[in-house]
């Protein structure tokens, strides 16, 4: 017989790993060798039971810890099998990652409630794409939008039916399952004749032919929270695709695109601005006026001797923190000295001057670097 494999090896993890990424890891290794996933496939079949066998012993702190004093020898009492030897231990097994699957761990198990007709016949979620510039995730406020979806069908009220009357499925009578044998395995699947809600429509509806819903345009008011991040994806709920035969209505996604501002780059809730800084001015010291994403201008003092890449710090000029009560970022301000271009023959000769008065004391950084190529050199000739 095989040895067994290590349980941390089946779920591609280290061992030190946290309980959150044990469960990432099952889930995400359960959903790629689901039986119902791979109907008739030994190999994922196999492959199931023992991640869900490794899943059992690493999710318990003491299962754990027992198996990383002992390993597989742990649990020989067993036959390996936490909770019992011969497969799985019970609905544990796949209490962490039902709600990917939806109705698939019932159909795997041969079991479960009848879903309800509004549940089979829900509407899909919808995904909407929405541009924002800086100034807008700054304030925030209303959106108007609007896209085509699917609605209730006006005439019939979402019934699909001219009477809105129904009549029981033939097929399922009423139940809208309909099982399967596939090797041990009893599936349970939607009808496919009634779709799954157990009911027929005898007199469809001449608008909608039976389905309930229509496809209309639509305008939607969103509220944009101020401080928005670029990515932020929000949530409204029924205001997706309506459902099929008065089923419920699916959700809208919005996801939130900032674009590219002209002056200030956004990190966080901090804003960057790169800002020109005469070269006198740096030299010298002075002041000068930045825009402020409120509309406001910041005065900023700019010390003698500043050099490029100086950074100046504006405390609560930056971005809104979303959902915090009124705190804001900061805005860090960037100088770049600009060089002056297009002299004239006088300026240059005012500049040789000033140049011919400055001692090493007026240039540290450049007389520290040179006397540090100076060193280099001499360290390379010995």
């Amino acid at each position: 017989m095989a040895a067994k494999r290590d349980y941390y090896e089946l779920l591609e993890i280290p061992k030190g790993s946290s309980l959150d990424d044990i469960k990432k890891a099952y889930r995400k290794l359960a959903m790629k060798y689901h039986p119902d996933r791979n109907q008739g496939d030994k190999e994922a079949e196999r492959k199931f039971k023992e991640i869900n066998e490794a899943y059992e012993v690493l999710k318990d702190d003491d299962k754990r810890a027992a198996y990383d004093r002992m390993g597989h020898a742990a649990f020989d009492q067993t036959g390996g099998m936490p909770g019992g030897a011969g497969g799985f231990s019970g609905a544990g097994d796949f209490s962490d990652f039902s709600d990917l699957f939806g109705g698939m761990f019932n159909e795997f198990m041969g079991g479960g409630g009848q879903r309800s007709s509004e549940d089979i016949n829900r509407g899909s979620d919808l995904r909407y794409s929405m541009n924002v510039t800086l100034e807008e995730a700054y304030n925030g406020g209303k959106q108007q939008i609007k896209f085509r979806a699917s609605v209730n069908c006006g005439d019939c009220r979402g019934s699909g039916s001219k009477s809105g009357k129904r009549t029981t499925c033939g097929t399922c009578h009423g139940s809208g399952r309909s099982r399967i044998q596939q090797g041990f395995f009893m599936i349970e699947r939607p009808c496919q004749t009634c779709g799954g809600s157990g009911e027929m429509i005898a007199d469809p509806c001449n608008t909608c032919r039976g389905q309930g819903r229509v496809v209309q345009q639509r305008t939607l008011n969103v509220n944009i929270p101020a401080g928005v991040e670029d990515g932020t994806r929000m949530r409204i709920a029924s205001e997706g695709e309506a459902g099929q035969r008065g089923g419920r209505p699916g959700d809208l996604y919005i996801f939130i695109t900032v674009k590219p501002h002209s002056l200030f780059v956004r990190e966080a809730n901090d804003l960057h601005c790169k800002v020109p800084v005469k070269m006198t001015t740096a030299v010298l010291g002075g002041s000068m006026e930045v825009p402020a994403l409120d509309g406001t201008k910041v005065k900023v003092t700019i010390p003698e001797g500043t050099q490029s890449g100086a950074q100046f710090r504006l405390r609560n000029k930056g971005m809104p923190v979303m959902k915090s009560g009124g705190r804001y970022g900061d805005m860090i301000i960037h100088t770049n000295v600009e060089i002056p271009v297009k002299l004239s023959k006088k300026q240059k000769e005012l500049l040789n001057q000033f140049d011919a008065e400055l001692t090493a004391a007026s240039s540290p950084v450049s007389e520290s670097f040179f006397g540090k190529m100076k060193g280099f050199f001499d360290n390379l000739k010995n």
